[in-house]
């Protein structure tokens, strides 16, 4: 089931999963907090934050895979996989970044009065 696709897809892939992870998360969880009573953008900026890690894992597949690649690489002298597997968690935190960027700009959180 685990099929190799092309790299510049992977990348591009990994960059919006991790992106649509965080703002999606975010997004519900404030509806969430908006139901329960609490303030629902201070909630969504909270969880923007606490969900990057979780948008990261979730772009790269959440599976060992990619230890099992660079590990390959490591030992047995395949940089190629290092390489790729490097790029496409820099993909996925960029894209994570990006989301947390746009809930920032959504919410305005960061403004002090």
């Amino acid at each position: 089931m685990n099929e190799k696709i092309a790299f510049l897809p992977a990348f591009i892939q990994s960059y919006f999963i991790a992106a649509g992870v965080l703002l999606g998360g975010a997004m519900i969880g404030a509806l969430g907090a908006f139901l329960s009573g609490e303030q629902p953008l201070t909630a969504m900026y909270r969880f923007a934050g606490d969900l990057r890690i979780w948008a990261v894992v979730a772009a790269i597949g959440g599976t060992f895979d990619t230890f099992y690649m660079v590990e390959r690489g490591f030992f047995f002298g395949e940089t190629r996989d290092i390489v790729r597997q490097f790029l496409l968690i820099l993909s996925a935190m960029g894209g994570a970044q990006t989301g947390v960027t746009i809930i920032t700009w959504l919410t305005q959180e960061h403004i002090s009065s």
